[in-house]
């Protein structure tokens, strides 16, 4: 099953509120079939532009992150599910990116001023 990331967030709300709301979402990915990970909280902070959702503007919320390995078929049921829900503002799921541990970058080579000065002095 490939990982993915779930990103959240949350009308800004109480804390009770917020946690039957976290609890509903993971629910319903363990329901689909989904394995989670990791639940991180990103705290709450003030959007940077209001967001109309639900007949609401909202100027703050709170961020989470729900890492998560599930089967693709289940991302346009749970992005539909997440629409839904009167207390979730913005739902986005990425696929999670593991690097490369083979391939090998020698970085940036540093320019030499120093050969250009003079050749353009010539």
């Amino acid at each position: 099953m490939p990982r993915y990331e779930l990103s959240l967030i949350l009308k800004a709300m109480q804390r009770p509120e917020t946690a039957a709301a976290i609890r509903r979402t993971v629910e319903a990915l363990i329901e689909h079939g989904a394995v989670v990970r990791n639940l991180e909280n990103l705290g709450e902070r003030t959007l940077p532009y209001k967001i109309s959702k639900h007949n609401l503007r909202h100027t703050s919320g709170g961020y989470y992150l729900v890492d998560f390995d599930a089967p693709p078929t289940i991302i346009p049921t749970m992005l539909d599910h997440l629409g839904r829900d009167i207390d979730v503002i913005r739902p986005t799921i990425l696929k999670h990116q593991t690097p490369e541990t083979d391939e090998t970058c020698p970085g940036m080579i540093q320019p030499n001023y120093e050969v250009k000065l003079h050749s353009k002095r010539k």
